[in-house]
């Protein structure tokens, strides 16, 4: 992987870099996933926002557009970020692995998670774009972006909604949009107001972040 480090440290043209390795990524065979892949899903955003959100990994919609978080997830965490005066062109989004994991279930390909092997496989190119982008907050969604990023015995339910530094950057984990679509009644209502007041904190550490930007 010299090549990937060697991208990383040339320059300072964030875009450039950010398009070399997704370049590299677009071509990756480190794991079996790129065998069933239909597109690689590298991440979208701006490359400058002190803010970057980390997710698992593409479904189906993300595989066949090549970008992250656009089926109905994707438009849930639009919710979550317009609640709280945010668009997804103001922070960077990407995931743990970039490409789909998925399984075979009566003639049709069912998400899902990736397994270890193949988080690591991917960690490379996470790690890159982390150093590229330099942000000052993390904000995984979901536990196998946690436990990837802040650590490996991560429990969301347990440890979502604390600030862990990782590195320098202020990490933070929440629940992933998928995980409340599948919730209901009394449960989605609490799942909800969890999230509510993670996002809260996350934007008001993210306004201090432009604050002393000066913007």
């Amino acid at each position: 992987m010299e090549t990937l480090f060697d991208a990383v440290e040339g320059g300072e043209n964030r875009e450039e870099r950010l398009a070399e390795l997704a370049r590299q990524v677009s071509v990756c065979t480190r794991c079996d996933l790129s065998r069933s892949r239909t597109n690689t899903v590298f991440g979208t955003g701006d490359p400058y926002s002190p803010l970057m959100l980390v997710g698992e990994g593409p479904g189906e919609n993300e595989d066949a557009t090549g970008l992250p978080f656009v089926g109905r997830a994707g438009k849930l965490l639009d919710n979550i970020l317009a609640a709280v005066n945010l668009s997804r062109e103001q922070v960077y989004i990407t995931n743990i692995v970039k490409c789909r994991a998925a399984v075979e279930e009566n003639g049709r390909l069912r998400n899902r998670q990736p397994r270890t092997a193949e988080i690591n496989a991917c960690n490379p190119y996470l790690q890159a774009q982390i150093e590229a982008i330099k942000p000052e907050i993390i904000l995984c969604l979901g536990g196998p972006a946690a436990k990837t990023i802040i650590d490996r015995d991560f429990r969301i339910t347990r440890d979502r909604g604390k600030w862990y530094d990782v590195g320098g950057i202020r990490a933070m984990a929440t629940f992933h949009p998928a995980y409340i679509l599948r919730q209901s009644g009394e449960e989605l209502v609490r799942t909800k107001r969890l999230v509510w007041k993670d996002i809260q904190n996350v934007y008001a550490e993210y306004q201090r972040a432009m604050e002393h930007r000066g913007v």
